[in-house]
């Protein structure tokens, strides 16, 4: 499986991103997703995940402002992000699972994206 994310830019304080996370192979759906940020010098923090069933999991830091949706048949998994905060300033990963248990953590994944750039400015 292969991941692109996309979407990441440079933002307002208050402002909304979307990020998009397209995957390759043909059993998207029978992978869980999810979506971590890291800040340089940080450790990789988990954000969102969604498993098969639709069931979406968050971050207490997120949750409230931040939605993970997936369309199986686009083999695209979404982050929506609204009221972006200066602190949510990071280079975000999707990545998938191959099980559907312990998305919260990052050793539960098989495969990552290369991460993309989000800035917001206060």
């Amino acid at each position: 499986v292969q991941l692109q994310a996309s979407g990441g830019g440079l933002v307002q304080a208050g402002d909304s991103l979307r990020l998009s996370c397209a995957a390759s192979g043909r059993t998207f759906s029978r992978y869980g997703m999810g979506w971590f940020r890291q800040v340089p010098g940080k450790e990789r923090e988990f954000v969102a995940a969604i498993g098969w069933s639709g069931r979406s999991t968050y971050a207490n830091s997120v949750k409230g402002r931040f939605t993970i949706s997936r369309d199986n048949d686009k083999n695209t998994v979404y982050l929506q992000m609204n009221s972006l905060k200066p602190e949510d300033t990071a280079v975000y990963y999707c990545a998938a699972s191959r099980g559907n248990a312990g998305l919260g953590y990052g050793g539960y994944y098989d495969y990552w994206g290369q991460g993309t750039l989000v800035t917001v400015s206060s």
